[in-house]
């Protein structure tokens, strides 16, 4: 109990001297290692580097002399030159090591690195340097958006720097989400699914609109089947999609600017093609021209890479897309019905392109909601457009009987390709995780536990030991000279020994024992028994591995292994045994190899 209270007054006088010297009050936000993305709104405070220029140093000297302060926007900083800095704290207030994954909340960021201090030490250290520009599989964690792991050791505070930059100018929303890595894997596996399948639908939409534009005739389904492709190709590479999965290693930026561009235009020549506005509403249609000039613009800002361009035409692009709902009004009052379902489809639209632009500017809050609000009023737009369509497709079903049977053939085609495509990605996904998990577990030469995994599985078995007040033993293995076996009959003759040995040990151990390799080669057993029963079976393994060689196809090599053991008495902690067992091993090397010693 005293011990408890002294664990939390400590970390409350840490929250003390962590806001002592700020303008503003950095209040560490308690984690505990189960986080389920849980938000540092509110939580940290904001310095702008409008040259881009500054580094950690400049950083800390600007917190220093109080020039961060709180974000006064909805969570946007603006379009901004240069880059922004926030620093905010963490304290783990559970009684075991964690590891978070901080996640920034949009995909609209060039640059992150990340600095950590722990409050007893007055060094930053780098944590994170990702650049959208490298290749997706230099990402610390691979997801979608930047991900930053990092690790609190029990009833410890820790202080971050983050710094996010843009290339030129940029919109930055200087907060991050806070995940454990199980909570992390999940909620992308979800977001990937949830995509998948809006992106199959917009593929049968796409698919469905060019049949029945083939079948009739008619280029205004010619024209939604083109606009639906174009946002098959732009969705996924804003949300990040393309560079998970397709261009990993070549990705840039322009080309989320390249794809809105694209979808911005043939959405506008979809409009102008079914409102007939060039005929109905001449004026207005001057507008829509206008639209396509700037997206016209965009692309090829995109091109030549130039941020600044990029982020003003598509903000101006934004911003202009009420009136594509203007003209559907106004064809509505002409008396087109059709126009009247247009007409909501495209508010639809218009509300969540209009809301990321608000959101962009820092006047709507950034939440999941507003990040895909666009997304979600996107494929709803098509697909209200989509009845729209089919009413305009019950007008011609009288001259169009022979399109009408083959729409309803592709239909069906086209629906059972969308389910085998989710199902197939469905169970890709399963795959993939078990995979992970498998990989985060095993170490990848000898196939049995890695250090991390064994290190679990340990502390679990002598916490069990001391509930139970069993007996327990931690035995430690270490090839001898295997150095030497690796320089004269190289490497792959080295790994083979490793291997033989880790199935040798395996095939020969109680059924309770844990065993794994904490690196190189060095091994480590545990396992409920005595001291006696400790001795017996490592002298067995011992003599077991002497017996044992390897053919290098030129000679048989055989090596020996020195074993350290160490049995539960006073200790404390699983470390504490390990510590023990590894100076027997130590007296056993250095006493002639190839010998079993006691602690």
């Amino acid at each position: 109990m005293l011990a408890r209270f002294l664990s939390i007054f400590a970390i409350a006088m840490l929250q003390l001297l962590l806001s002592a010297g700020a303008s503003a009050s950095v209040f560490p936000i308690e984690v505990t290692g189960e986080e389920n993305g849980k938000r540092l709104t509110g939580r940290y405070l904001l310095w702008h580097d409008a040259s881009g220029k500054a580094d950690i140093k400049d950083a800390i000297q600007s917190f220093e002399n109080q020039e961060f302060k709180p974000l006064s926007t909805k969570g946007s900083t603006g379009l901004q030159p240069g880059a922004f800095w926030s620093i905010f704290a963490l304290t783990n207030t559970s009684d075991k090591k964690v590891t978070l994954n901080l996640e920034y909340i949009d995909h609209q960021l060039i640059y992150l690195e990340a600095y950590q201090r722990s409050v007893s030490s007055n060094h930053y250290s780098m944590i994170a340097n990702q650049f959208l520009g490298n290749s997706f599989s230099e990402r610390l964690v691979p997801h979608l958006r930047f991900v930053v792991p990092v690790t609190l050791e029990p009833n410890q505070t820790y202080q971050y720097m983050f710094r996010y930059g843009s290339d030129g100018q940029g919109y930055v929303f200087p907060d991050m989400r806070i995940w454990s890595s199980d909570n992390l894997n999940y909620s992308q596996s979800v977001e990937i699914a949830l995509i998948s399948v809006g992106i199959g639908s917009l593929l049968l939409m796409a698919l469905t609109s060019f049949v029945v534009g083939g079948a009739s005739g008619d280029k205004v389904y010619m024209a939604y089947g083109i606009y639906a492709i174009a946002k098959i190709l732009t969705w996924p590479t804003i949300l990040g999609f393309t560079h998970m999965f397709i261009l990993q290693d070549n990705f840039h930026w322009s080309l989320m600017s390249l794809g809105g561009a694209i979808s911005i235009m043939t959405g506008i020549i979809f409009v102008r093609s079914m409102l007939q506005t060039k005929e109905k509403t001449p004026k207005l249609d001057w507008v829509l021209r206008f639209m396509i000039l700037n997206a016209f613009l965009l692309a090829l800002a995109a091109l030549f890479r130039e941020t600044t361009y990029s982020i003003v035409l598509i903000t101006i692009a934004l911003l202009l897309y009420p009136f594509m709902a203007v003209a559907g009004i106004i064809r509505w009052i002409q008396g087109s019905l059709v126009s009247a379902i247009y007409t909501v489809a495209w508010g639809i639209l218009v509300a969540g392109l209009f809301a990321q632009a608000m959101r962009d500017l820092g006047y709507v809050e950034h939440n999941f909601a507003t990040y895909y609000w666009p997304v979600i009023a996107s494929f709803s737009e098509m697909g209200v457009i989509l009845v729209a369509m089919g009413i305009r497709l019950l007008q011609l079903r009288k001259r169009k009987d022979n399109a009408e049977t083959l729409y309803r053939r592709q239909l069906e085609r086209a629906k059972y390709e969308l389910e085998m495509l989710v199902s197939e990605r469905t169970q890709a996904l399963e795959q993939e995780k078990q995979r992970a998990e498998i990989e985060a577990r095993t170490d990848p030469l000898t196939g049995i536990s890695n250090r991390r995994s064994f290190m679990k599985l340990a502390e679990e078995s002598f916490d069990r030991s001391m509930l139970e007040s069993k007996p327990l033993a931690v035995v430690m293995f270490d090839l001898d000279h295997f150095k030497e076996i690796n320089d004269r009959f190289g490497h792959s003759t080295g790994d083979k020994a490793l291997k033989l040995f880790a199935s040798t040990i395996s095939g020969n151990i109680p059924d309770n024992a844990i065993f794994g390799r904490l690196g190189g080669e060095e091994f480590c057993m545990v396992f409920h028994g005595d001291q006696m029963m400790a001795m017996d079976i490592s002298e067995f393994l011992r003599s077991t591995i002497e017996n044992i060689s390897i053919d290098n196809g030129e000679r048989q090599v055989r090596f020996t292994t020195s074993v350290g053991i160490s049995v539960l008495d006073n200790e404390k902690h699983i470390d504490q045994l390990i510590t023990n067992a590894d100076k027997a091993l130590y007296r056993a090397k250095y006493s002639g190899r190839n010998k079993v010693v006691v602690d």
